[in-house]
Parts: structure tokens; sequence; C-alpha cells
């Protein structure tokens, strides 16, 4: 057996819709089933999701209020009237203000934007913020992505006579603010039908109400802030995406230009992956380092010189924060063990002074996705006695309500599920500790700390080939709702497995096929060459792709995790130095068993006295259930094996079976050869046996050992005796068969093993040990 790294769920979806979107749509039936999984419901919406450019945009105006909001932006300009964007600091919030500013300065408004700090003035609109505003002779403020929660922001602007607009799309609180006009898709009686803008599609929506027209050379940005802050893909962000990733290629943003020469993403394919890992991160290392608006001031500079400058600026700020990333990591998870040293906590919450609260969102993902646990990571101020925090979680564990519970212990806080910020008094840190840890052990069961792998589709290596994978390709991009397709490629069988790389750290497999070979590449993941059998039924989970090299295009899967569920057995006869060969299988799984107690000294495994049970000594039951069992050496009958295998087959066999004596290729004598040595004694005793034994077996073309066990048996059996090496026979010995001696009975068997097992090749090994292992659940059924 091989047990997988997670949790594999398969996703669930209705046969009878998939098989209406293969027949009508004549897509192939993986991908048919795929869009079923996609909480795609008629064959309409399937031919809508593959062909996205036969949709278009909805009325901006189908969102409450944006008449209004429209009326009063419009009466702003035309009275010169001066308006600030208030942004956020992310990349979202970046493409928002860029995108607000640039729609404004086209209609001729007299407009400059706004970008609170976060590590002097937090999220959102501020009071001091606004008062400044005011005092500049700001008279309209319109925020983006930023704003919903401003409730008391709302009251001051309309306290200094500051009109408030906010267009926003995070979650709506019960207490709305009191604005001159809220452009939100999921607020008012009548939602907008695509409830899941990013702050980037709400503004963009609201420019195209401003503009009269969709403003399409504004789309780069409404896809990168989309991509980038997590909305689902589907419907008019999928929209968005789509049409804004195909501009950035071409982009006449000078800014956007600059910044992918500095990523080295200006000669690449454009996908979703340049903007979640290229672009999305070097936006918003900007505002997690510093202030954010040089990010902004670099999409809005027509100017070549400015731009490269500010892009390197902002690449400098992407390079700073992997560094502050990779030490808080590293000290996090030093934290982390110390406390797993004392405790198994259900919830991680780890807190020190001077870690950057701009990024210690990131290094809880990180700490997740090592620990798999529930986690907060707090940054403490000394000065104010408080410390701020990002949490992030895991399926089962709905963050925001546990926080919820622990409101009296929170300055502050808001969320969703499966991540969330929060303000603690520091004194208040290990109550918040311990009570989150109390409400975890209570929803959580030991399952849910194993992570949880979805699969969309379940099917074997004959099913892939380059026209599905393309298929699949055409359902780009992927993201929150629309992730890129996991497969399970269900008991496959290897045609070759091999480690690859400098370090020999990856794994390279080829799968049999119908079509040939399936490649398969697995980073990071060589030490599976130790852990799979040659023969062995194996499931591969990982993303399919199309590998282009020389001219070939050739199908691949990249495999993220494997599993058997089968015993397997690994064979290691004749292998020196198994001691090192025993060193990598978990302690807690070793089961090493020998049948000759001076075997263990022989081979150098003292160290692993307390994995052995020795069968010379041992009498009781061995319960192999779950284990990895190593067979040390041969035993002495068939019989034994068969009881060590009688409830069943273990997870692994290792199959050392080393033996001293070699029965095999020794020759046993028939009753012919013992009627002749019988008959010779007669006439030559006394028999000096050491002296003489090898010219007779010289002479006889025989093994001077057939002398010597011929000798045994007759002894054994009493029709001869030995006095000071003379070999004489017993006067009127009792009648006897050979075959009641043990000796050879036990020679017979020890050659039968010897061919069984010792010599045979690996396929008839596993057969040998299957037969038994199928015996023993037999015989388990029958007593149950």
């Amino acid at each position: 057996m091989l047990t997988a790294k997670t949790r594999w769920k398969k996703k669930s979806y209705s046969e009878a819709l998939a098989q209406s979107i293969e027949a009508e749509l004549h897509v192939s039936p993986l991908v048919a089933k795929l869009l079923a999984t996609r909480g795609i419901e008629t064959v309409e919406e399937a031919e809508q999701f593959i062909h996205v450019d036969s949709q278009t945009f909805y009325d901006p105006f189908l969102i409450e209020s944006m008449d209004v909001a429209v009326e009063r932006i419009h009466r702003a300009i035309s009275n010169g009237e001066k308006i600030l964007v208030f942004g956020d600091y992310d990349a979202d919030g970046v493409t928002s203000t860029t995108i607000m500013i640039k729609a404004l300065l086209e209609l001729n408004a007299n407009v400059d934007f706004y970008i609170p700090n976060r590590f002097t003035e937090g999220y959102g609109p501020n009071e001091p913020a606004f008062r400044k505003a005011k005092q500049d002779g700001v008279s309209l403020i319109v925020t983006v992505d930023t704003g919903i929660s401003a409730t008391h922001e709302a009251a001051v602007a309309k306290e200094l006579g500051l009109d408030l607009i906010i267009t926003d799309h995070h979650e709506p609180p019960a207490e709305m603010p009191q604005a001159y006009a809220i452009i939100h898709p999921r607020v008012g009686e009548n939602h907008y039908p695509c409830g899941e803008l990013a702050g980037a599609g709400v503004a963009l929506k609201t420019a195209h109400a401003l503009l009269g027209y969709l403003p399409e050379h504004l789309l780069v940005f409404a896809a990168i802030g989309t991509i980038a802050d997590l909305v689902p893909l589907v419907d008019e962000n999928r929209l968005i995406a789509v049409k804004g990733l195909r501009q950035i290629s071409t982009t006449t943003n000078v800014g956007l230009r600059a910044l992918l020469r500095q990523a080295s993403l200006h000669d690449q394919p454009i996908t979703e992956e340049t903007v979640g890992f290229g672009l999305g991160p070097r936006i918003n290392a900007v505002g997690r380092m510093s202030d954010a608006t040089p990010a902004v001031h670099l999409f809005m500079t027509d100017d070549d010189e400015e731009a490269t400058f500010l892009a390197k600026q902002v690449d400098k700020f992407n390079k700073e924060r992997q560094q502050v990333v990779q030490v808080m990591t590293e000290e996090a998870v030093q934290e982390v063990e110390q406390l797993m040293e004392q405790e198994d906590p259900a919830v991680i919450v780890i807190a020190r002074e001077g870690w950057n609260a701009g990024v210690i969102g990131i290094v809880a993902s990180r700490l997740v996705d090592r620990f798999y646990r529930p986690t907060i990571v707090l940054s403490i101020d000394e000065e104010k006695g408080e410390a701020k925090g990002s949490a992030r979680s895991i399926t089962g564990f709905h963050m925001y309500d546990n926080l919820v519970q622990c409101s009296d212990l929170l300055v502050g806080f808001g969320g969703h599920p499966m991540a969330a910020g929060m303000t603690i008094r520091t004194e208040h840190i290990d109550e918040f500790h311990r009570r989150l840890n109390q409400f975890a052990k209570q929803i959580l069961s030991d399952e849910d700390f194993t992570p949880i792998d979805y699969i969309d589709i379940v099917c074997n290596a004959d099913d892939i080939n380059l026209d599905v994978i393309e298929q699949f390709n055409k359902l780009a991009p992927f993201g929150m709702a629309n992730p890129k397709p996991k497969v399970m490629l269900q008991d496959s069988n290897l045609k070759l497995i091999r480690r690859i790389g400098s370090d020999q750290n990856h794994l390279k497999v080829g799968i049999d096929s119908s079509n040939g070979t399936l490649d398969g590449i697995g980073f990071g993941l060589g030490y599976l060459y130790d852990e799979i059998s040659p023969t062995s039924r194996i499931s591969w989970y990982g993303e399919l792709s199309i590998n282009e090299w020389n001219g070939l295009r050739k199908p691949q899967i990249m495999i993220q995790d494997v599993e058997i569920t089968d015993w397997q057995l690994f064979d290691l006869r004749g292998k020196k130095n198994i001691d090192k060969q025993l060193q990598s299988i978990p302690i807690n799984k070793l089961m090493i068993l020998t049948f000759r107690s001076k075997s263990i000294q022989r081979l150098k495994l003292n160290a692993f006295q307390e994995s052995i049970i020795d069968l010379e000594i041992h009498k009781g039951k061995i319960d192999v259930t779950d284990k990895y069992v190593v067979l040390i050496d041969l035993p002495l009958r068939k019989e034994q094996l068969k009881t060590i295998f009688a409830d069943g087959a273990p997870e692994r066999i290792y199959a050392v079976l080393d033996h001293e004596d070699d029965h095999y290729f020794s020759m046993l004598p028939s009753r012919d050869h013992f009627k002749w040595y019988y008959g010779f004694l007669l006439k030559q005793q006394p028999f000096q046996l050491d002296k003489h034994a090898p010219l007779l077996a010289k002479r006889k073309g025989w093994p001077t050992d057939m002398i010597y066990f011929m000798s045994e048996v007759f002894f054994e059996l009493n029709f001869a005796r030995i006095e000071n090496g003379l070999v004489y026979l017993m006067e009127k010995p009792t009648k006897k068969d050979i075959a009641d001696s043990i000796k050879y009975q036990q020679k017979k068997e020890q050659m039968t093993l010897e061919n069984d097992f010792v010599y045979s090749s690996y396929e008839s090994l596993r057969k040998s040990f299957e037969e038994m292992c199928e015996v023993g659940l037999k015989l388990e059924e029958e007593v149950l």
C-alpha cells in the first residue's frame, strides 16, 4: 500500500447532464463530465462557458443606485468639483483605483486618488484622511474596493459636507453606511446578475456607466484585479478575465509594459498564471511593504523612463517581500514546532513583536500548507499593547464564526470561513488561543487534519490524448469556481519509473496506455521511487498538460499525489547493506521477522531491536495488519509463513530471505542413492567419513555434501552410528522409510522454499505470497 498525502474526494455530477453536453456540444466525455462538476446545470450554460466570446457584458445600470452615482459624478465634473478616489492597498485596490482615475480623467474630471498606508492607517476609509480631503477642497469621495463597512467614516463625511459614493464588493454588514450612493453587486432589492465581482470589476462597471460605453482598454486592469483577488472566475468575471488577458500581451499601457519586462513576462504567453504568480504578487508587494501609491503611478504614467523606474521599484518591493516572508516563515515554523513539542494544538496561534503585519497572511497560509491546522499569525506592537493578526483556516473550521465567539477578546475583526483579520490586546492572546482550541476540538476529528484534494475526473490512461487536453485548456482561465482540472488515473500499470533531476528528487514515470505510454512527472516526489513496487496498480492524482519539446507534442500528467490500495512486495533478495535499506521505513510501521536468531547478527540489524520479532523465541500470534513486514530469512517450513499471513496481507512485504546454506543447488539424494551408499557401507565399514567422503564423491560424481547428508540421515534413523570419525552400520536396524527422516524432510522443504522464494522471478514470488494471503483472508471470512 501507499497512502495518499491528502484525502481524495470525487466531485459529484449529473451523468445525464454530462451525456447531453457531450452529445449536443460534441466535446469529449471527460470535458462533458468536467463541465457538469462546475455548477453548470444546462447544456446552454455549458455552451456559454465554452464559447465565452459569445457573451456580452451586463448593463451596468442593473446595479442598484448606479444612476444616482453617475448623476452625482457627472454633476461634479460639470461643476469643476474636486473628486477623490479612495482605494485599497492590494492588487485589486490598485487596479480599481487605476480604472476609476482613468475613466474620470477621460471625462476631464478634477480628480486625485488616495490609498491609506497599511501600517499607519490600517484598512479602509478613515476619519483623518476624510478631514484632510475636506481641507484640500474635495467635495466628492468615490471609494473603490473598500468602504462597505465604513459606517463611522460615512457619518464623518456627512458631517463635513462631503458626498460619499462607495463602490465595493466585500461582504455587506448588517448596518450599512449612510452614503450618497452605494454601488455593490449584492446590495439592494434586485441583486446584479454577477454578484461576485471583484473591486476592479465594480470599478469597471462604474466606468462603463460613466463613459456610456464599455472601456475595453481598461479590461487589462479589471482582469488583473479580478484574478489577483481570487473571486470566482465564472459568469461576467470569466468574461472580464478572458478579454483582459488577451489584451495584456498587446497593451499600450506604458507602466504595465514596463512591469511585464521587469518580471521577464513580456515574451511569455499570457495566462491567468501570469497574473496570479507574476503581476499580482508584485503589485500586492508594494502595499505590503510600504505605501501602495507608486503602483498606481506606474499604471498612470505615460513616460517610459518613469515607468521603468517605477517598475523596478515595484519589483524591488516584491524581492524584499519574498525575503521577509522567507525569514518570518522560518521563524514561525520554529515557533510552531516548539509549540507542538509541548502540545498538539488543534488551532495554531503564534505571536511575535516586529513581524511585518503586511505579510502575516502569507506566512499563515504557508503554515497551513505545512501543518494543516487553522492558523493565526499575530504581529505585536508593544507600544500600543496590541497585535494585528491574519488567520487562515481549513475545511471544517469556520474561522469567522469562531472569531465571533471570541469577540469579547478582540478589538476588531472581520473575514469569512477560510480567512480573517483581527486586532487583539496582547494580554488576551493566551486566552484567545485556549478558547479557539477548545472550539476546534469539539468540531474537528482526526480525519479533518488531513488535507482534502478534490477530483474532477476519474479516468484511466487510455482516455488521455492531446485532443482531450486541448479541450480542457479551452475552459481557461482557471481560478476560483473554475480550478484547473484535477484528474485521477485509477489503477494504472507502470511501464517505467525513475528518479530525475540533479539531486534525484523528482519522479518520472511511464504509465501503460492503449495509446502507448503516458508520461508523468512528479516534482519533489523522487522519494516515492523506493515506495512503489513494479507490478503495483497505482492511482495518480494531478493535472494534465502537453509536453512540447523539439517539435514533438505529447500528453502528460503532472503528478501531485499517489495512492496504492493493494499490498506491495519489495524485492531485496541479494541486496547488500540491508540495514541502510531499512532506515527509510517509518519505525511505527516496521516489523522485522527472523526465523533464525543468528541472521540478525549476520545482517548487522541490532540497531532495529525494537522492531524485531525472533520467531525462534516468539510463539504467539503476530498481527501484521498495517505493517511493513521485513522477512529477513527463510523459514524452516512454508507453514510458518502461512501462519504469519493467516489474517491477510500487511501493507508491504520486504523480501530479504537471506540464507546461509544453499540447498537449492545441492542434490537431493534419491532412494537409489541411499540404497547404493548403504550397500557400500555394508562392505566398507568402518568408513572414515572426513578422509574418504571426498574421494567417494569424486568417484561417483556426487557432491561431497551429499555423502555427509546421507550419513546424517542414517544416523537419525539409527541405520548407522559414528565413533571417532568412523561410520558403522547398526546390527538389525528397525526398518524405516527414508522419508521418515526429519533432516530429509527439512532439506526437501528448504529446497522447495528456495525454489519458490529465493530463486524465483519477482512475479512468481508475488504470486506465492498472494496465495498465502488469500488463503488467510478466506479462512478469516469463514470464521466471520
